[in-house]
């Protein structure tokens, strides 16, 4: 006998399940009388064909479309239920579709099959367009409060697809939901795998033929979890509707007695009172009374879901969260691997925030180190590993080390991420986590394994210096077999900034030229540029000779980049200045204004005409390059007070800032002609966080203008503001004239935040404006329809009075980083100031240092913000100053001294690229 190959087989299939074979084999649609059979087989390869990602033309699914309601006549219905599966996926790209509508009806009317009505409901929803909604309301009103769950379920789901474009329709079956939630049966035509359901015939034994089916008794309550789902999309919009709706159906704070039974519900319910107590601090200790309570449920899966949620609330009581931890610890002995798994999921994530509470459960979970489910064992030793001591760290890496080879890479990234926190809280326990460290790196793994580790001794590096020639030595042997491009240039540019100041620098640079000669392009081009930096950073005049031969060979490389590299190297080698400028000097361009000035610049058809000015991009530190890039930066973080907060919002630098808002004010017609910003500020808070109006300011200064930009939020969700604007009235004279406001049309809490922008004419734009102003919020207040969720047409004019908008030097500044020393001498002979100051209120030189950066918004050197003594210190700030004949830097040197008796006494010395520079900042500190 022969058998088919495997070859064989993938040719057959590929033929069976060719596109056009099934299009051809469609005439079977037609055959007289149907064939069931047929038709299910062909069915079957359509929707396959549907799901790996075959696309059919327009024409081709509108004739397969029209080709497969034609099986309608047949009354099999196995046949009809691929049928509907079939039409449902090949609605979206057919024409005409809506023309089976009335097939699809006889299916849905009452005295129809019970089988077919589900599928009906599902297909009628795909195929209608949501203008014609309202013609069906009729059929899906009766369908959601059908005593079927089958059906009840089908119309449920499909009103919730249908909502997002036919809310005032879909609102309109609250009611109807509502009786869904409250319904008690539990009746279901197909059962459930959880509950137990099954099919069986209309009387008649076994092998008699049946035309109908018998409902079987079903716990599942899976309607009521298709409702509270609808209800809630309906009532999003109005917080006290959704908290009433969860107290009510919450069961009080025992958890008993609820109306909802079915676990998946509940555990919704339970999503849904986290959000509002999350939103609304005020209903916290009703919330967290029926979180209490579900802690108590029958249901594990609802014991689970409110055990998490208490452990992920802010400043939740500790005796809740010890209720919580008691039940996770319960779970921690269960039989199931599930719970065990999901309990030690949560307490691991726990564990970062209150260690010392999840402390209490160690010894289960060191009984967990060896449970047969190895993801169970990872979340528990990651657990320990947050919350031991530093005795116990020894035994614990021992006991990792015995189950690393038996689990994914997933869960090795969270061992490898709980140790590298863990070394940083225990700092003399490095050579055992490096020693760790090191051996799995040798161990086979991907990607994200392999740079979980490396960061990890990354981090050991840069925080612990007793381990810093150990960990690149390590990392070293790790490049001589490294298989990741990338990772392999990391660590060759960590070579090059650590090695050079490690005690032998020289036994690093052997593993470094291997990569010369043994990698790709790109590892040598990183390779390098890691060996110059031996050359250049070292006083040995006998390695800067090897490194100079080294990098000689690299000229004949293959690659373009490596040689060009070479060249430059060896150039900076007898020109010392351009070492200085690109591989001793500190400070860097901010990539993020550099990019939109570029970005500017070439798409501003008038500035071709001139080059460009590069003297305008403030720079920062290598260090604070580096901390910027590992962190999100987006114009929503910067301007837009954030309505929650999740996690903690980064807080962006001033170059981050003004680079954000650049694009933005671009966007905005009337001020098209404005020209380029120059400086943005910081937002201002204008409110206090838990009033219902919340506002924001951010001033723009332009070389003629000055814009504030007032980011508004409204936080009452059953009002809409309209003709939102901000009257700002200025409370001494100023060089300042209005020019116009930008109000928002409408403000609602679902679109907030908004925008309003009111823009001023600098009369004397050499001039520097200051000043304060007092600013109102006018708005037009309207209450907004339950019903219909718009709002009325009457409304009343109100007005919110904001704090005052300040104007001043600060403004004019945006920091920059600078080698001070270098740069001070350098503008030596240029615009300068000097002025003695009597600080009499400040309490010390920090209170000074701080108040100072504050008023000027210019960036501390050297660290020069903390002061080292409590009686003498000199301040070093930088920034540029910004104006209408362009930028220009100013350094400001504060010596300062401090007594009982007097306060701080402040020597301040100016310094600045411009003339007008010095006076705005002493103007600054007199003022």
């Amino acid at each position: 006998m022969a058998f088919a190959s495997k070859k064989d087989d993938e040719g057959l299939s590929a033929y069976y399940n060719n596109k056009t074979t099934v299009i051809q084999e469609a005439r079977v649609f037609n055959d007289s009388p149907i064939s069931p059979r047929k038709c299910r087989a062909l069915l079957t390869r359509i929707v396959h064909l549907l799901y790996v990602g075959e696309s059919f033309s327009a024409q081709e699914a509108t004739t397969l479309f029209f080709g497969t309601t034609k099986l309608f006549q047949h009354k099999d219905s196995a046949l009809r239920q691929m049928v509907y599966l079939t039409i449902k996926e090949l609605a979206g790209t057919a024409e005409d579709v809506i023309m089976v509508t009335s097939s699809i009806m006889k299916d849905m009317q009452p005295n129809s099959e019970v089988i077919y009505r589900p599928n009906s409901i599902r297909a009628l929803c795909r195929i209608i367009d949501p203008s014609m909604a309202q013609g069906f309301e009729r059929f899906f009103k009766a369908a959601i409060v059908d005593k079927t769950p089958s059906i009840s379920s089908a119309a449920l789901v499909s009103s919730y697809h249908l909502f997002p474009n036919a809310k005032d329709v879909v609102k309109r079956w609250a009611n109807e939901a509502q009786e869904a939630v409250n319904s008690k049966s539990s009746t279901s035509l197909f059962g459930s795998s959880a509950s137990g359901g099954y099919l069986t015939a209309w009387g008649g034994s076994a092998g008699q033929q049946t035309s109908g089916y018998q409902a079987v008794p079903s716990t599942s309550y899976i309607t009521q979890y298709h409702a509270l789902g609808l209800l809630y999309l309906i009532r999003q919009q109005d917080r006290m509707a959704i908290t009433k709706m969860i107290q009510q159906l919450g069961g009080g704070k025992t958890g008993a007695g609820t109306t909802l039974k079915n676990p998946m519900a509940l555990c919704m319910l339970i999503r849904y009172a986290a959000k509002v107590l999350e939103e609304d601090p005020n209903v916290q200790k009703q919330m967290l009374d029926l979180l209490d309570g579900w802690l108590k449920h029958k249901s594990d899966m609802v014991n689970l879901e409110a055990a998490r949620v208490i452990c992920e609330i802010k400043n939740v009581p500790t005796f809740q969260l010890m209720r919580a931890i008691g039940v996770l610890q319960l779970f921690l002995s269960s039989p199931k691997a599930t719970l065990r798994f999901a309990a030690t999921r949560i307490l691991a994530a726990l564990a970062v925030t209150h260690p010392s509470n999840v402390a209490s459960v160690n010894v289960d979970l060191e009984n967990l180190i060896g449970d047969a489910n190895r993801s169970v064992a990872t979340y528990a030793i990651t657990t320990l590993l947050k919350t031991g001591n530093e005795a116990s760290v020894d035994r614990l890496m021992k006991q990792i080390s015995g189950f690393m080879s038996d689990i994914s890479d997933e869960f090795k990234v969270i061992v490898v991420d709980a140790i590298r926190s863990l070394c940083l809280k225990f700092p003399d326990k490095h050579a055992a986590m490096l020693s760790f460290l090191s051996g799995v790196l040798r161990d086979e793994g991907g990607y994200d394994f392999k740079r979980a580790v490396v960061e990890a001794i990354f981090e050991m590096v840069k925080f612990i210096s007793a381990c810093k020639e150990q960990a690149l030595s390590h990392l070293c042997e790790f490049i001589e077999d490294c298989e990741f491009t990338k990772l392999s240039v990391r660590i060759l540019h960590l070579l090059g900034i650590e090695g050079p100041k490690a005690p032998q620098p020289t036994k690093y640079i052997r593993f470094i030229y291997n990569r010369v000669v043994l990698e790709n392009a790109t590892v040598r081009a990183a390779a390098v540029g890691s060996l110059a930096k031996f050359g250049l950073n070292s006083n040995d005049s006998g390695l800067k000779k090897s490194i100079n031969t080294l990098l000689n060979r690299c000229l004949d490389d293959v690659d373009d980049e490596v040689r060009d590299r070479a060249a430059m190297y060896l150039r900076m080698f007898k020109e010392c200045l351009l070492a200085d400028a690109y591989v001793k000097e500190e400070s860097v361009f901010s990539l993020d204004v550099l990019e939109s000035k570029l970005v500017s610049y070439v798409n501003d058809p008038s500035a071709s005409a001139t080059p460009f000015d590069a003297s305008s991009i403030p720079k920062i530190s290598r260090a604070q390059a580096a901390a910027d890039s590992a962190r999100p930066s987006s114009l929503e973080t910067v301007g837009f007070p954030s309505k929650k907060e999740v996690t903690p919002t980064p807080q962006l630098s001033a170059v981050e800032t003004q680079s954000a808002f650049i694009q933005q004010l671009k966007e905005v017609p009337e001020l098209a002609t404005y020209g380029e910003v120059l400086g943005s500020s910081k937002p201002a808070q204008l409110t206090e966080s838990e009033t219902e109006y919340q506002v924001t300011c951010v001033k723009h200064i332009f070389a003629e203008h000055v814009v504030f930009q007032f980011n508004v939020s409204n936080t009452i969700p059953d009002t809409v503001l309209e003709q939102v604007a901000v009257v700002m009235q200025l409370s001494a004279e100023t060089s300042l004239t209005e020019d116009f406001i930008i109000p928002l049309p409408s403000l609602s809490a679902a679109t907030s935040p908004g925008i309003v922008y009111v823009s001023f004419t600098r009369d004397s734009p050499e001039e520097y404006a200051s000043g304060s102003f007092q600013c109102v919020l006018k708005f037009v207040s309207k209450e907004v329809d339950p019903s219909t969720g718009e709002p009325e047409e009457d409304g009343y004019e109100d007005e919110y009075q904001l704090e005052e908008v300040e104007l001043g030097a600060g403004d004019y500044i945006i920091p920059t980083y600078v080698t001070f020393s270098s740069e001070w001498d350098r503008l030596r002979g240029g615009a300068s100031a000097t002025e003695t100051f009597s600080l009499s209120a400040m309490e010390s030189l920090k209170a000074a240092c701080d108040s100072i950066i504050e008023i000027l918004n210019m960036q501390a050197l050297g660290g020069t913000e903390d002061p080292a003594s409590t009686t003498v210190h000199t301040l070093q700030l930088a920034g540029m100053v910004v104006g209408a004949g362009g930028s220009g830097k100013a350094l400001v040197r504060c010596r300062m001294t401090h007594s009982k008796t007097q306060g701080v006494t402040l020597e301040l010395s100016v310094r600045a690229e411009k003339e007008g520079a010095c006076g705005l900042i002493v103007s600054a500190i007199g003022g």
